[in-house]
């Protein structure tokens, strides 16, 4: 996760949102963008 590049984890996020996937991994998204000020 921490991997990613900002906008990579911009995108795993838009796709997470548009298919079932487990809310606390959303969260992770959420939280790590956070961490970046994005």
């Amino acid at each position: 996760m921490l991997k990613l590049s900002n906008a990579a984890l911009l995108e795993a996020y838009e796709r997470a949102k548009k298919i079932r996937v487990e809310p606390a991994f959303i969260k992770l998204l959420v939280e790590e963008m956070k961490r970046r000020g994005m």
